[in-house]
């Protein structure tokens, strides 16, 4: 029989009644917690993984709740939904800064005779991507912008082609590793989220072929 608190082991149980005691005291005292932060045990040794409300790379205030930080995705999709990027920031970070950051990102896309295709012939974004400057950019890189504007009617058909964008994100989410984040090094869930994309492709390819 083992002694523990929580997770952590400390000894055994009859070890401790025969009059052993525990190990001698660290010879390193730990040092105090920063305000604000929960007690944890020291990052790479073995013990409890961070708790998701820990900070880590790329993480900042939840705009729904400052108290709490937390990390987002911005994806891009074709029209039926297959993912070609994904990015993770901060919580607090606005999509429209992520444009550019999601189409230059797309990988080459074989299928037809010729080159490999890395750019969409137009690109479909709601109010929330209206920019100038990023429409600019996107017509330098021959892309057509289709982007509601701020005050203005929306697109006619907009609401279901966004149902599309809306289903990938619910995809990517089902994974509960990508719901809720609890890696504290984005590289690190980032591979999670490729893997993600990958069985999510895999599954459509083999609907398709059923």
């Amino acid at each position: 029989m083992w002694v523990r608190l929580r997770t952590d082991l400390l000894a055994k149980a009859g070890a401790v009644a025969a009059g052993r005691g525990l190990r001698p005291v660290a010879p390193h005292p730990a040092r105090r917690t920063e305000r604000g932060r929960s007690t944890r045990l020291v990052q790479g040794l073995r013990g409890r993984l961070p708790h998701p409300r820990e900070r880590g790379t790329d993480t900042g205030p939840s705009p729904v709740d400052r108290r709490k930080t937390g990390s987002k995705h911005h994806l891009i999709c074709d029209g039926r939904g297959t993912l070609l990027k994904v990015i993770t920031t901060a919580a607090n970070v606005n999509d429209v800064t992520q444009t550019l950051a999601l189409v230059d990102g797309i990988p080459p896309v074989a299928g037809r005779p010729g080159r490999p295709r890395r750019r969409p012939e137009a690109l479909l974004e709601d109010k929330g991507y209206d920019s100038n400057p990023n429409r600019d950019e996107l017509r330098k890189r021959r892309i057509l912008p289709v982007i509601s504007g701020k005050g203005a009617p929306n697109i006619k058909g907009m609401g279901k082609l966004r149902y599309v964008v809306e289903q990938t994100f619910a995809l990517l989410h089902q994974f509960k590793g990508l719901a809720v984040r609890w890696e504290h090094r984005t590289e690190l869930h980032d591979a999670f989220v490729s893997l993600a994309c990958s069985l999510i492709c895999w599954r459509r390819l083999k609907k398709h072929d059923s």
